[in-house]
């Protein structure tokens, strides 16, 4: 059973300025979350480094969670979606283009999965006996 999808995005090639522009990303954030209608919880936090550092925002969502992380430096941006609920695809790569000027985009795809009720028990049972032991 699919629990959650998280979508790792790399962004190479943007346009440096943009990544140090709040307002740019949050854009960004906008387009993604009307698009795909999650839902925030909350006010959005975004935190902009001191030159040449890039911006670090953050969005949770009632479907868990939407980050991104800035390096104007390297021309670079990484994003990072991992929705409970499932969602239909989002044209990363073309977005991106349009709204950072993004050249090259990585998308990859990760399921969580549960095997089956049997696995979480066994799980569990796992995980409470390191409750009081040490790693």
């Amino acid at each position: 059973m699919i629990v959650g999808t998280e979508w790792l995005i790399d962004a190479a090639g943007c346009e440096a300025e943009l990544l140090c522009d709040v307002r740019a990303l949050q854009r960004v954030f906008d387009c993604l979350i009307t698009e795909l209608d999650l839902q925030v919880v909350g006010e959005q936090m975004w935190h902009k480094f001191p030159p040449p550092g890039g911006v670090t925002g953050l969005a949770m969502l009632t479907e868990s969670h939407l980050a991104c992380h800035t390096y104007p430096e390297f021309q670079t941006a990484t994003i990072n979606l991992y929705c409970c609920r499932e969602r239909p695809a989002w044209p990363w790569a073309e977005r991106l283009k349009e709204m950072l000027g993004a050249r090259e985009v990585t998308v990859r795809v990760h399921h969580r999965v549960i095997a089956d009720e049997q696995a979480c028990e066994t799980a569990e049972l796992s995980t409470s006996s390191l409750a009081g032991g040490s790693w």
